[in-house]
């Protein structure tokens, strides 16, 4: 995937860079030969090395200006940032089980990380007239579980249009912005879930995998897709192979969205 993408050298950020589609992101972009700079709230013993790691609490404002300062400082600047940050901690129940604090916290996690970096790193950008922002969205913004993810699929949907106005704005300058909205994915996380689930169906690891697939309607393909998978779309995208490509979303869910 890495040969020939001509990033060796471009700087890149990623955001929530230690597990899940964050560290495949991570180990791509590297493998492809860019600098890479990477956030945690906690930077874990035993990371790479040859990564800039920044720790700092993105949901808020004084994390993500920590984080600018930071690769500002060790890079000059960037021409690769991927949003990855993201996800949901709300309790079951429907829009009820949902108050005012639980609505700020999904949006201060999925929404404006993404938009505080963008203000603080996207001046350098336009100023070399070249860059490439991914903004990772979710294909709940399309298909929410009324459930359980709500506010996060509304975080992740005002996120896109977000993302595609931000498109409009800075194309003309140089600067692409693409989304990319994974499907379920067998992360640390899901694979926590599903191992829970399991358990409590008397069931096995599949199972419990099974039980979420039905979840969600079904997954044509048959599985989760890998961090790995999605990480080389997000890798590709900001090669300048993709460069031609601004403003548009992609889909990585195995045809769990019935439509495109």
């Amino acid at each position: 995937m890495s040969a020939g993408l001509e990033l060796a050298g471009r700087r890149a950020l990623v955001s929530g860079g230690t597990k899940g589609l964050g560290a495949a992101v991570v180990a791509a972009l590297r493998e492809a030969g860019a600098q890479v700079a990477a956030t945690a709230r906690h930077v874990p013993e035993g990371t790479n090395d040859a990564v800039h790691w920044i720790s700092a609490d993105l949901t808020t404002a004084e994390g993500c200006e920590t984080v600018a300062e930071s690769v500002l400082e060790a890079f000059g600047g960037v021409d690769i940032l991927v949003h990855v940050l993201g996800g949901s901690s709300a309790p079951a129940g429907g829009f009820a089980a949902l108050d005012d604090a639980q609505w700020r916290k999904e949006f201060d996690l999925n929404l404006f990380p993404a938009v505080r970096l963008d203000r603080a790193l996207l001046p350098t950008m336009i100023a070399q007239g070249s860059g490439v922002v991914v903004h990772v969205t979710s294909i709940q913004h399309r298909l929410p579980l009324p459930e359980a993810t709500t506010a996060y699929a509304a975080a992740k949907a005002a996120l896109s249009t977000y993302s595609k106005s931000l498109s409009k704005e800075v194309s003309p300058k140089g600067v692409r912005v693409v989304r990319v909205a994974p499907g379920w994915m067998e992360t640390e996380a899901a694979v926590a879930l599903a191992e829970r689930l399991a358990t409590e169906a008397g069931t096995d690891y599949e199972g419990g995998k099974r039980i979420i697939m039905e979840s969600l309607g079904g997954i044509p393909l048959g599985r989760p897709a890998k961090p790995r998978e999605v990480a080389d779309l997000i890798t590709f995208l900001t090669s300048p192979r993709a460069g031609a490509i601004t403003g548009s979303e992609f889909t990585v869910d195995g045809g769990t969205v019935p439509t495109t």
